[in-house]
């Protein structure tokens, strides 16, 4: 059967100062009348039902998230006890969810994207589960085909054709983040995908993979497997998790494994990366000016603005900012340095400013 697991347990830094420890970029309504997270979730209906859709983050958000996802069982919100990375999480998830189904077909997503037209997705994610139904040994990842150079997402090139029915290849190589140069001959030769970070296998098969290349990280997650449902559940968990390698799933397995397999993504995609993706979600005006709450400007072009309706943010001569509004934090920056808003939360922590993070 098939199972959904959200991976929402990130912090969104470059969505300060409306993105916070507590209160991250996933809980935002930064694409519409839902949550990121929330969107992430009502995508999957009704191919799976709530009772097969889990979350994996970690406690201090966990409230919220039972709080934003009331549909879904609270014991399906499950606690890291630290941030371990994409294997140790997925790993975790694998476990609970072969607890309750021997057969389970995991579909990993992460909280934070945004993805149109859900019809199109609920089919995809049907097909790439079929391909695994057909052969359980098969680790499906979905690609993205570029439309653009990016520099700042790993790449999947495509081999030989598995299906072409389902646009399913082999894949011949894991790329990392590219220079301009070699982006752009990516873009030219069609071969090759933005790995996206949306993955469909089986919960054993995942497993399997994780016990031949993090045979320690494996055996923990057998220890952990053995009290699942008991009193020593969270003793254990804050014991071996904490042990467990700090690497991604790519890293981990993927990108040593054989046999792997890239579905062409038929959908639209945005990983919702900073407030530089708010023009592409929303769109911009006239001046290219993307305006989320009350704004009024004269001689302002190209900014991203984000206040409240009972906010008024009112620019002059302003061109290619950043300005965001909140309760007790305001960013004004260039648009032209998508990394500096994180080393800006860096500093204000360095600060001891830490009750504005």
């Amino acid at each position: 059967m098939l199972h959904v697991v959200i991976m929402a347990g990130g912090s969104g830094t470059r969505f300060w100062p409306e993105s916070r420890r507590v209160y991250p970029k996933q809980f935002l309504k930064l694409a519409g009348e839902r949550s990121l997270l929330q969107g992430t979730f009502d995508r999957c209906l009704p191919l799976v039902s709530p009772e097969h859709v889990w979350v994996v983050t970690n406690a201090v958000q966990a409230e919220e998230t039972r709080k934003q996802l009331p549909g879904i069982p609270g014991a399906n919100v499950l606690i890291e006890p630290c941030a371990r990375n994409t294997a140790p999480c997925i790993g975790l998830a694998a476990i609970q969810l072969l607890h309750q189904d021997p057969d389970a077909v995991m579909a990993v997503l992460p909280a934070d994207h945004v993805i149109r037209p859900p019809e199109v997705f609920r089919d995809a994610l049907q097909s790439a589960s079929e391909l695994v139904a057909a052969n359980g040994s098969r680790l499906v990842l979905f690609g993205v085909p570029p439309n653009y150079p990016a520099t700042g997402f790993g790449y999947i090139e495509r081999g030989d054709a598995i299906d072409d029915a389902q646009a399913a290849w082999q894949v011949a190589s894991f790329r990392e983040k590219p220079d301009r140069e070699t982006a752009e001959e990516y873009l030219r030769s069609g071969r090759f995908y933005w790995n996206c970070g949306i993955f469909v296998w089986r919960a054993d098969r995942i497993l399997e993979a994780i016990g031949t290349h993090e045979p320690e990280m494996h055996q923990r997650l057998q220890d952990l497997a053995q009290v699942i449902d008991s009193p020593e559940w969270d003793g254990a968990l804050a014991e071996h998790f904490p042990q467990m390698n700090s690497i991604s799933i790519d890293y981990a397995v993927l990108e040593r494994e054989q046999g792997i397999c890239v579905v062409e993504a038929p959908y639209e995609w945005d990983d919702v990366g900073s407030w530089h993706a708010m023009p592409r979600l929303i769109g911009s005006d006239d001046n290219g000016n993307t305006v989320i709450g009350r704004h009024h400007g004269i001689a302002t072009k190209g900014c991203i603005v984000r206040t409240t309706d009972d906010h008024l943010v009112a620019t002059l001569g302003l061109e290619g900012c950043i300005v965001v509004h909140t309760a007790d934090a305001t960013l004004v920056a260039r648009t032209d340095d998508e990394n500096a808003i994180k080393k800006l939360v860096e500093l204000i922590g360095d600060e001891g400013d830490d009750r504005f993070l």
